[in-house]
């Protein structure tokens, strides 16, 4: 996998995301409560607060965790809520060392049909179904994971130029078309339609 993705908006964080399955199911995993950009760049600090250059499941899933809370927690904090999103990060990693050998990439690379990966990934901890929805619409739209009925399967997040989630950043541009479709739908929530 090495994929040029533009999520992050930074080019190290971005770089990761590409190359390594798990750090983009970490940066989904992390993506709420915060920016976009912010959730993405987690994978990336992480790594780099671990010494090395990708993330690695067995590791991370053996951590302590109270250090790998601390490790979240530095300054500039992973997330907003670090201690809580360090324990589903290691959640993540335990549930994909138990099911897949720690190995991300197992998640979607023979499910046969895009309903098959969709289950898959809302087993994942931390993964509900709109969650697992976005991040199935990612793996179509930016990855070339397309088994069949994916777009059927990732609802209205499969469907093409959405520009309703990650799935369809590809640049500053598209990050500012989703971010407006966001708060469309925060105003009409906050009004009641």
């Amino acid at each position: 996998m090495d994929i040029s993705l533009h999520i992050a908006q930074d080019p190290d964080a971005d770089e990761l995301l590409g190359r390594s399955p798990l750090a983009a199911l970490v940066g989904m995993l992390l993506d709420q409560q915060v920016p976009m950009e912010w959730a993405f760049k987690g994978p990336r600090t992480i790594a780099e607060r671990l010494g090395t250059d990708d993330l690695d499941a067995h590791e991370i899933a053996a951590y302590d965790p109270e250090r790998f809370t601390a490790l979240l927690s530095a300054k500039p904090a992973v997330h907003r809520y670090p201690g809580s999103m360090a324990k589903r990060i290691q959640q993540l990693c335990q549930y994909l060392v138990e099911h897949y050998d720690g190995d991300a990439a197992a998640v979607w690379k023979d499910a046969g049909t895009g309903a098959e990966l969709l289950r898959r990934l809302n087993e994942l901890p931390g993964f509900g179904a709109q969650k697992a929805q976005i991040f199935l619409a990612l793996l179509g739209k930016q990855f070339g994971v397309q088994p069949k009925g994916w777009r059927e399967a990732a609802g209205a997040y499969g469907e093409p130029k959405a520009f309703r989630s990650v799935a369809d950043i590809t640049g500053p541009e598209s990050l500012a078309k989703v971010r407006a479709h966001k708060q469309e739908l925060k105003a009409a929530k906050a009004s009641g339609k």
